[in-house]
């Protein structure tokens, strides 16, 4: 029997082209996160481009940003994928320049802090919520299962509302904790969302900080 003569592959099929293919559609995520007794320099004040740009694959522009929305206080808070809606209160900094967090009386409350943006606005705003209280689950005991691509809103006193996308979920140990990546200043409007996450000590509390990263997307 004559041997067939072997035929070459295709250089599209050749194991070194997916390689390279691989590697030029690899896309590397800036990595962030959050702690949760104290929520230390959540100041997130507008500056230099501190953004982290997401890009859905194969898009080659992507759609126009929408405009910022002037300062309006928000009054409450929906997240559908997670069947959110919950109302707001406005909190400050304690005396060691921590921030402070919502009642433990009404585990429903998200809190936003007053000194950053508000929704809508350039710049990182800071939302948190309990994951539980004692006597139970509270508002952000799933915020960890929120999926990229989702939806946040946040509806403002003036009657519109901020559309953010969700572009990444972290969990932090707060022992090393990364402000800078958290809080850092953006020109863009973003939204950071915080609540405790790990194991529980009953002594130190939760050991680690869920922090949802987002951008707004749209505005009503």
């Amino acid at each position: 029997m004559v041997p067939r003569r072997r035929r070459r592959r295709p250089w599209y099929r050749t194991r070194a082209y997916r390689l390279s293919r691989t590697a030029a559609l690899t896309v590397v995520l800036a990595m962030v996160v959050v702690r949760c007794e104290g929520l230390r320099d959540a100041i997130a004040p507008t500056g230099p481009d501190g953004r982290h740009s997401v890009q859905a694959a194969g898009r080659a522009h992507p759609a126009e940003p929408p405009r910022p929305l002037p300062r309006s206080r928000p009054t409450s808070v929906r997240i559908p994928s997670l069947g959110i809606d919950a109302p707001i209160i406005g909190l400050g900094l304690t005396g060691e320049q921590e921030l402070e967090t919502p009642p433990v009386d009404d585990p429903n409350l998200i809190g936003w802090y007053r000194g950053g943006p508000t929704p809508g606005e350039p710049g990182v705003a800071i939302a948190v919520g309990h994951r539980d209280t004692t006597t139970g689950s509270a508002v952000f005991a799933g915020l960890a299962s929120v999926k990229r691509g989702k939806q946040i809103e946040a509806r403002r006193e003036d009657g519109r509302s901020a559309v953010y996308t969700v572009d990444r979920v972290k969990v932090y140990d707060k022992a090393t904790f990364p402000d800078k990546e958290v809080y850092g200043p953006s020109r863009r409007p973003e939204l950071r969302v915080l609540t405790c996450g790990g194991l529980f000590d009953r002594q130190a509390g939760y050991t680690s900080n869920v922090v949802v990263f987002a951008h707004l997307t749209a505005t009503k």
